[in-house]
């Protein structure tokens, strides 16, 4: 069927006719004017893709009539123009597409059927490691290393990029994916088959939001579901709640982009935001940069919400000039963003639409920050670090405690580093990174790191030798910048020499520790430190060895790298002491606001965007020199240890199966709150003593080969053995910290895959409890296909995380929640019971189920399938099931 709007369209200039867009000022419905702009995006994708099958008439009424129908729980389906990957992520959506085409051709469909319609681009940015640092080759010896260890993934990429339309791949030592997508990929406004329409974006990382800084809407999804937009599914969504956050007043002149974003993201956690879109207006946006922008988008997964917008305005379009954007295409974009009423002026308070509720900042109030040691929402004042740090120690294990006994809280242990001795106790540092898109997509935070690193190293200051510094940029941009500025003389000197370009540490691509500072670590049982730049800090995930890490902005980063300590009051104590004897205090080197613009403004201009980006897809050698297959079919190849065809689709036939009740299923785990996906499926390195180790041992590969489970994602049987592989992972059944679980009809304690393995022989179905933020962190989707493949049929917690909810969907594992005013607790459960889950014939969204207990007792619980889609794909089990019977057929 046509499209029945198709009477609003109309060229945007009548001297290109064949340019058109869908104009929404046409609809001459009041109600526009008053949606939130985040809502107007939603709008016109359904307007334009409105086919009274996929997107009907219907669901453009509920999203113009947003207002009274965000309350009603209602459901609507959004084409976003475009999927973005990185290679964690990616490496399994492309080993899950080539075993798609395998599973269509093997119903007797056409596998070519089996391509990204939704343009994608892959990043490829997770796979480098710090290595090695402090030295001039660093990022040479660091990019040899990554290919020697990932030269079969990079092949299947590159694989991939032939074998498909629609994906393009940026190779490796290009940058971070969301300062990619910020400096190069965006387009805020899309010129595609004839029509300008709003960009759009969906990716496999949950830190996509960043890119709503610039006014493209676009959140993070399982990699599942990124899957399904990629072949031409609208993402089913409900109809969100927006809140509008207003920002008044000015930062104070020694505030940064990181402070501010610290204080929203724990201001915004105690509004409760999870499953809304946060909405930015008020005169404040205005005195924020792009870059401050996309700094406070990027952590929208920290503070919960699904998507964080700043509206495009005028600073948005001169940061599209200023980063050497095709000036025509710019002049499109205003000129159509004007026509349709998405230009926003956040001083003219006429133009603020209707929210939900609205919360105020005013940006005077925020003071320099950090957050930690365990959540990224933990933001504590630099002027308390100290004593917060000291309330830590000894404060009952958890997010805010180590329970260290008050007689060892001054401990100190000696060591010896490179045939000098040193001391490390309890807050020492030991690594300090800037790193992650974050901050490096800023050159505000990054320029000032560069100044703060000139006065620190002329004022005679250093940092000890042992800690691990480095300094891992999101693009060739910072780098250009830093140099020619001047600035990347004294980073350097101060051990911050660029060791890569992708996420590094930000995601535990930490790279080892000296030995001599484990040992220690290890024999004092220290709650070492690490400051990283970064926007996750959770336990277990930047380093095994730093119990506790505080996300700062870069210059911090520097200043307690020079300090050695989180145990400083810099207001109070000095940073250190130079050689004349004189006492540097923090405040002595710190650069003004007014000293940076000026280094910005001269150094940060469109010729370096343009010089770095036009050769971006080329300029790696050892990329160009990998030699790929150029079959549509993939070869696997039987001894890879890194790309297998999964078994998801194994004696997948065209009929559905009707699901059937889960009978006397075992606990394999039971969890307390904020379990998250890195708890559930690590990225980091795999443990000597591990099933994933073992595995690989068998296959006749040394730890050296080993690699990190996020380079294996493309090998299932590795992931298997690293699901719920953590070494900080706390079940409730073992009374330490650690991977391991109880086989209750044995009543051993195994590895948790062993366990599984055990139930799986035994014919034994199993299912999982937790309480709150189930699910919470990275956006993983083997966080969901690795329980699937352990034999976990459901999950039952008190509440989840938005992304990874959706994956347990997307795999056909049910996502069960305690009614409210419910949990293990009010309902007297241990988890050594066995649990039979009653699914009725008939299902709907949201529905209760009964759950009856070998005890006896029997209650009842929320099946999260939240929308009919979603029940869809469960009865199809599995979101990718149900495309592979549609391509098929």
């Amino acid at each position: 069927m046509s499209n029945p709007f198709v009477q609003i369209v109309e060229p945007l200039d009548p001297k290109q006719p064949l340019k058109k867009f869908f104009n929404l000022s046409k609809l001459e419905d009041v109600r526009y004017a008053h949606l939130p702009f985040s809502i107007r995006i939603l709008l016109e994708a359904a307007i334009r893709n409105c086919d009274e099958f996929l997107v009907k008439k219907g669901d453009v009424e509920n999203i113009l009539n947003w207002k009274v129908m965000q309350h009603k729980n209602v459901e609507v389906p959004f084409k976003p123009a475009r999927v973005i990957l990185q290679d964690f992520t990616g490496v399994p959506a492309v080993v899950d597409f080539a075993a798609m085409r395998d599973a269509v051709k093997k119903l007797g469909g056409d596998p070519e059927k089996i391509n990204p319609i939704c343009p994608a681009d892959l990043v490829i940015d997770h796979s480098i490691q710090v290595d090695f640092n402090r030295q001039p080759d660093s990022l040479q010896k660091n990019q040899e290393l990554e290919f020697e260890r990932n030269k079969e993934r990079f092949e299947f990429l590159k694989w991939g990029s032939q074998a498909f339309k629609n994906l393009r791949i940026i190779p490796p030592g290009s940058g971070i994916i969301h300062q990619v997508n910020l400096e190069y990929l965006a387009r805020v406004v899309m010129d595609q088959d004839g029509y300008y329409y709003p960009d759009s974006v969906v990716g496999t990382d949950s830190h996509t939001t960043m890119i709503d800084g610039l006014g493209v809407l676009g959140w993070g999804v399982g990699g599942i579901e990124a899957e399904a937009v990629m072949l031409g599914q609208p993402i089913s969504m409900v109809l969100p709640e927006v809140v509008g956050y207003k920002l008044v007043g000015n930062p104070q002149p020694l505030v940064t982009s990181t402070d501010i974003v610290l204080t929203i993201t724990k201001h915004l956690r105690q509004v409760g935001v999870v499953g809304k879109f946060v909405e930015f207006f008020g005169p404040g946006v205005a005195q924020l940069s792009i870059a401050d922008r996309a700094t406070i988008a990027n952590m929208c997964p920290e503070y919960g919400a699904t998507a964080a917008y700043f509206p495009v305005d005028d600073i948005s379009i001169g940061y599209l000039v200023q980063t050497g954007r095709d000036k025509e295409k710019v002049m499109c974009t205003k000129r159509y963003l004007e026509a349709v009423g998405m230009l926003r002026d956040f001083t003219n308070s006429s133009q603020d639409p209707d929210f939900t509720q609205v919360v105020e900042l005013d940006l005077h109030t925020v003071v320099p920050c950090c957050s930690g040691p365990k959540r990224p929402q933990d933001k504590v004042a630099v002027s308390d670090m100290k004593k917060d740090f000291e309330t830590c120690l000894g404060a009952k294990q958890g997010f805010k405690g180590f329970q260290i006994a008050p007689d060892r809280h001054n401990s100190i242990m000696k060591f010896n580093f490179e045939g000098h001795d040193f001391e490390l106790a309890h807050g020492s540092v030991v690594i300090a990174a800037i790193t992650s898109c974050t901050n490096t997509s800023n050159p505000s935070v990054m320029l000032g790191a560069g100044l703060l690193a000139k006065k620190a190293v002329e004022a005679g200051l250093t940092v000890k030798p042992y800690i691990k510094t480095s300094l891992s940029p999101g693009s060739g941009v910072v780098t250009y910048y830093l140099r020619e500025s001047g600035v990347m003389h004294y980073l350097s000197q101060l051990g911050f020499d660029v060791v890569g370009y992708g996420c590094m540490t930000c995601i535990g691509n930490s790279g080892p520790l000296p030995e001599s500072v484990v040992e220690a670590i290890t024999q004092g049982d220290l709650v070492a430190v690490g400051v990283l730049s970064g926007n996750r800090n959770f336990e277990g995930r930047v380093h095994p060895n730093t119990r506790a890490n505080y996300l700062a902005s870069p210059p911090l980063v520097i200043a307690y790298a020079i300090a050695g300590t989180i145990r400083i009051d810099f207001e109070k104590e000095p940073l250190g002491i130079n050689a004349s004897g004189k006492k540097i205090f923090l405040k002595d080197i710190w650069p003004t606001r007014n000293e940076i613009q000026a280094v910005e403004r001269q150094f940060v201009i469109p010729g370096m965007f343009k010089e770095v980006y036009e050769k971006i897809e080329t300029v790696n050698k050892a990329w160009n020199a990998l030699d790929a297959p150029s079959d549509k079919l993939y070869t696997w190849n039987p001894k890879s240890t890194y790309i297998k065809s999964p078994p998801f689709f194994d004696g997948l036939t065209l009929a559905l199966q009707t699901p059937k009740t889960i009978e006397g299923a075992y606990v394999l785990l039971s969890f307390g709150d904020s379990v998250t996906t890195d708890h559930i499926s690590p990225a980091g390195n795999i443990a000597r003593n591990s099933p994933a180790a073992r595995y690989l041992t068998s296959r006749g590969l040394t730890p050296r080969e080993f690699n990190s489970y996020g380079s294996r994602r493309g090998n299932d049987a590795v992931m298997a053995r690293g699901t719920f592989a953590n070494i900080r992972l706390v079940n409730k059944f073992i009374d330490k910290q650690g991977p391991q679980t109880i086989h209750f009809p044995s009543g051993e304690t195994l590895d948790v895959f062993d366990a599984a393995e055990r139930y799986k022989q035994a014919g034994h179905p199993l299912i999982v409890l937790a309480g709150k933020e189930y699910g919470a962190g990275s956006s993983r989707d083997w966080a969901a296909k690795g329980p699937f493949l352990l034999g976990v049929k459901a999950v039952l917690a008190e509440s989840y995380e938005r992304i990874h909810r959706s994956n347990l969907v997307g795999m056909g594992v049910i996502p069960l929640q305690y009614l409210p005013g419910e949990d293990a607790g009010t309902l007297g459960l241990t988890g050594r019971e066995r649990y039979t889950i009653i699914i009725p014939e008939h299902l709907k969204p949201q529905m209760n189920v009964q759950i009856k207990l070998d005890t006896g007792k029997t209650f009842n619980a929320i099946m999260r399938f939240d929308t009919d889609v979603e029940l869809t794909y469960f009865h199809n089990g599995g979101i990718l099931n149900y495309m592979i019977r549609k391509m098929a057929s």
